[in-house]
């Protein structure tokens, strides 16, 4: 059964191909509006804190409870980028970012898309955050590595979302 899930991107695309057809004043043709390119994401301060090198693929981290997603897409043309190594790390009701037991890795399904079932995310230093890492030494390389630390805007939030857009190598 096909599922309609339109991203961000598709929908900007879509109503910027829409909107920004020109009608050329000597050629009377219609010329659609072009994307200038999708911008890679820059690492975050921060986002390398307690990071495990090669951190093991799971099924989950813990008791779950708490789901992290994303997608991770090629800078330029933002096609997704299937099988790719996601590690996520964070302070949760089941131990500290440092833990061993807080850290795994998933990978992207075909549609660039990644999702990791986990503790709930507590505040740590007074913020809710997690840690993600896109690690292209563990990862087979190709594209350049990077960190993520986005914060929660509540820690009664019970999913957190984090995007990689990857620049080649």
């Amino acid at each position: 059964m096909f599922r309609f899930k339109p991203t961000r991107r598709a929908l900007l695309l879509a109503g910027a191909a829409g909107a920004g057809a020109l009608i050329s004043a000597r050629s009377q043709f219609m010329v659609p509006a072009q994307a200038k390119g999708l911008e890679p994401t820059p690492s975050m301060r921060g986002g390398a804190n307690n990071y495990r090198p090669g951190a093991p693929l799971v099924e989950r981290i813990g008791g779950g409870g708490f789901l992290m997603t994303g997608t991770v897409l090629r800078a330029g043309d933002g096609a997704p980028l299937a099988g790719r190594r996601i590690q996520i790390w964070a302070h949760t009701t089941e131990g500290h970012e440092r833990d061993p037991h807080s850290h795994g890795a998933t990978l992207t399904d075909e549609n660039g898309e990644f999702r990791m079932d986990m503790p709930q995310i507590v505040p740590a230093f007074g913020q809710p955050h997690g840690h993600l890492a896109y690690d292209a030494e563990h990862d087979g390389g190709g594209f350049k590595t990077v960190f993520l630390r986005p914060v929660m805007r509540s820690a009664d939030e019970r999913t957190l979302a984090a995007h990689f857009v990857l620049e080649p190598a």
